[in-house]
């Protein structure tokens, strides 16, 4: 296992009517940005439950958020902070929202002189203004972890930071809240939780047992919990569990002391970047391609992961048949959930998709995957083979 430090003081407030706690949780006197998408929270009740909560503290609301947030909208919400001096951000919705959040509270007092180099020059987070998080959308874990990632219209481009300044103090997870998703962001949901299982787990073997264990326990409980919550969207043992195995997906837990790979993610916000995939659905095309492409250095990890979550064995003793039958069968545990997985499927050309990622990687000198291996020009062959 390799060296590693973890530290997490994000406060979970997990269950049912749990909203009501906002008001011991926020300071009474401070003033409140409430931060939130496109409306949705109005219509299942959130709304109401969050102001109730607030009492009496002023508050400004700040709409419209994007799936994708875009950094031209999350400076409006920094001029609002400076102009009024706001002194916590709740965000109320998704990965999305919180994603926004973390960066709109760094923003409002970075110091440089454009706040965009935080995501393309890595400019460093000295400070953020304190923000807490009311999750309506369980899949990015981004309400107990560092991470952001934003979208710039003018240039799409779609980068990421990460800073412990942009911890949640808090995070309140109430399953219920989750019972009106849509199916589409529910399938989401579950997709991206799973992907980012992968990217911490399907590498190499570092002696990690401990979490490999975890890994394996969050993957099992996302193929048993998933369909559960797509046939009865308001069982809530199943949405419960399907919420706290996407917080546990990446709250850096299972990422201690082991490789981690992320390629797939970076090529799937390029996806996302230049034909408007939803994250998720980027994720699903990619990563089968991208583990039939990188089989041998994975093999291992395949076989495990084969064996463990799917109860594959040898067949014959050939270990690579077994692999691509653990990459078909992640793949159609995607489809049965209703998610596609072939660029074909969203009118996406393979072809122009690869020559237009492969050379922005190209200008970046981007190269990616746990040992840093893979080329622009092997992404370029792997999304050809999306098609």
């Amino acid at each position: 296992m390799l060296n590693f430090e973890y530290y997490n003081p994000v406060r979970i407030v997990f269950g049912k009517d749990t909203i009501a706690e906002l008001d011991r949780l926020i300071p009474p006197d401070v003033s409140v940005l409430m931060l939130y998408g496109g409306g949705s929270i109005k219509n299942n009740g959130v709304y109401n439950q969050v102001l109730a909560a607030l009492g009496k503290r002023r508050v400004r609301e700040f709409s419209g958020i994007e799936p994708n947030p875009l950094y031209e909208t999350c400076l409006k919400a920094v001029e609002i902070i400076k102009q009024e001096k706001t002194g916590f951000l709740l965000a109320v919705g998704g990965g999305s929202v919180l994603d926004a959040a973390k960066f709109v509270a760094t923003a409002a007092l970075y110091t440089g002189i454009d706040s965009w180099d935080i995501l393309a020059k890595g400019a460093e987070v000295k400070a953020a203004v304190p923000l807490g998080a009311v999750l309506t959308l369980p899949a990015t874990g981004s309400e107990m972890n560092t991470n952001s990632v934003i979208s710039r219209a003018s240039s799409g481009e779609k980068l990421h930071f990460s800073s412990p300044c942009v911890y949640p103090q808090f995070s309140i997870l109430d399953p219920e809240t989750t019972f009106s998703l849509p199916v589409r962001q529910t399938i989401n949901g579950i997709v991206d939780a799973y992907v980012h299982v992968f990217e911490q787990y399907m590498t190499f073997d570092v002696n990690a047992s401990l979490q490999d264990r975890q890994a394996e326990a969050i993957l099992l409980t996302l193929i048993e919990e998933g369909p559960k919550v797509l046939k009865n969207p308001n069982d809530y043992d199943a949405r419960a569990n399907v919420m706290w195995a996407a917080t546990n997906a990446l709250n850096g837990l299972i990422g201690c002391g082991v490789p981690q790979d992320w390629a797939t993610h970076m090529i799937g916000h390029e996806l996302t970047a230049f034909h408007g995939l939803d994250h998720a659905q980027s994720l699903a095309v990619v990563l089968p391609r991208l583990l039939t492409y990188c089989r041998e250095q994975k093999k291992a990890k395949l076989l495990q992961y084969g064996q463990r979550i799917f109860g594959l064995k040898l067949t014959g003793g050939d270990e690579c048949k077994t692999a691509d039958a653990a990459v078909k069968a992640t793949e159609e545990f995607f489809n049965s959930l209703g998610m596609k997985t072939r660029l074909s499927d969203y009118r996406i050309d393979a072809g122009d998709a690869a020559a237009k990622i492969s050379s922005r990687l190209k200008e970046r000198g981007t190269m990616l995957g746990e040992r840093a291996e893979l080329s622009p020009d092997d992404v370029s062959k792997i999304l050809t083979g999306c098609a």
